[in-house]
């Protein structure tokens, strides 16, 4: 680090008055000079400002010698990155070999030549004003691609959400049904984490992309038409038939978007899964594969039990809410059946976390009386 008149600072640590005083006369012209008897006064002012740009250590020296004292300046981080260059009087290959494993850059024998002095300090100091450009470039272009990365992050949730968003506008639910899955799908996951059949697909990464892709589930709604889609009734066989192909309809969407894109992306695998395969149970019932056991994808697996038991305690325009206790008999009853056994099990241990997901997100009446509204006025055109 250059001092306030812009000179390089090089600190030399030498118990040797003849060396303190050769090195400060040679170097002093151009630099500005910084000087210890001992290594331990030498670590002290290595770690003032201006930090050293340069040190000049000798390897012998009453306490600790210039080995030790090297190698706690490559222990700190305010001192690691300062090129260290020994000299001695000691200049058999042993003593150099050392030299370099404990971190200097550099060896100058003693009695040191000026010439040699001279040409290794300015290698060292243009070596290390390349290599500090580099390290702050580096430094700005992580900070860069961090920033941006973090960007595109945030543009894509966005867009996750408003696509979610839109495709609940168009059904009787509401946003927050997609806050409540999101958080129930996380939830199962975090909990199944060590389970031996989830381990390994369970990682920190799965979950994340999970959760950011749970919203999608039911995006292929926007494709069903609405006399069908509102209907506050039960839905005759040739309605039910058309309501399934939300599931088709939601995965040709997300898969035709990713082709768009020319390449795969690893967040659609998931996205697509869970529109596609929510609806297949367990034992094969379900559509629009008929999948059986563990050949439905996990993430869908446990879309299933968020999305049943959600759709189960939250009142529509067309149904009341069921209570948790209530809809937790239906969801037990359904393990082995509909849902993944494994999966039901972390519910029931979930229960708690449930019931506080379902309050912190719970629908305003003002939302439902919007939608009851609208199915009105649908029912009178």
């Amino acid at each position: 680090m250059t001092d306030e008149h812009g000179k390089a600072v090089i600190l030399v640590v030498d118990d040797t008055p003849d060396v303190l005083h050769l090195a400060t006369q040679l170097l002093k012209p151009r630099f500005r000079i910084k000087t210890a008897t001992t290594g331990e006064k030498g670590l002290e002012i290595a770690a003032r400002e201006p930090v050293p740009d340069l040190i000049l250590l000798d390897i012998m020296m009453p306490g600790i010698d210039g080995y030790d004292t090297c190698l706690q300046l490559k222990a700190q981080d305010a001192t690691r990155d300062i090129p260290v260059i020994f000299f001695s009087a000691q200049t058999g290959q042993i003593d150099e070999v050392r030299c370099f494993e404990v971190g200097a850059v550099d060896f100058i024998p003693k009695p040191i030549s000026p010439d040699i002095l001279q040409a290794r300090v300015n290698a060292q100091l243009a070596l290390k004003t390349v290599t500090d450009l580099l390290r702050d470039q580096n430094a700005h272009l992580e900070h860069e691609v961090a920033r941006r990365t973090a960007e595109m992050v945030a543009i894509q949730d966005v867009t996750i959400t408003a696509m979610a968003s839109l495709a609940e506008t168009r059904d009787s639910e509401t946003g927050n049904h997609i806050l409540r899955t999101q958080s129930y799908v996380k939830a199962l996951a975090e909990s199944l984490r060590q389970h031996p059949r989830f381990a390994a697909m369970l990682t920190d990464h799965y979950i994340d992309l999970l959760f950011k892709s749970a919203p999608l589930h039911d995006i292929g709604k926007i494709g069903i038409p609405d006399f069908i889609l509102l209907k506050p009734g039960k839905l005759t066989v040739e309605e039910f038939e058309v309501m399934k192909t939300h599931t088709t309809l939601g995965h040709d969407a997300l898969a035709n978007a990713e082709r768009l894109l020319g390449r795969p992306v690893e967040f659609f695998l998931l996205a697509k899964e869970v529109a596609l395969s929510h609806q297949e149970k367990w034992d094969g019932s379900g559509y629009p594969q008929a999948l059986v056991g563990d050949a439905i994808p996990l993430s869908a697996r446990l879309m299933a039990v968020a999305d049943v038991y959600d759709a189960l305690i939250s009142r529509r325009v067309y149904k009341a809410p069921m209570s948790h206790q209530a809809a937790t008999e239906i969801i037990v009853a359904g393990a082995g059946q509909h849902f993944d056994p494994d999966i039901v099990a972390a519910f029931i241990t979930l229960q708690d976390e449930f019931r506080a997901i379902a309050a912190r997100y719970a629908d305003h009446e003002s939302d439902i009386e919007q939608k009851v509204a609208s199915l009105a006025r649908f029912k009178q055109t």
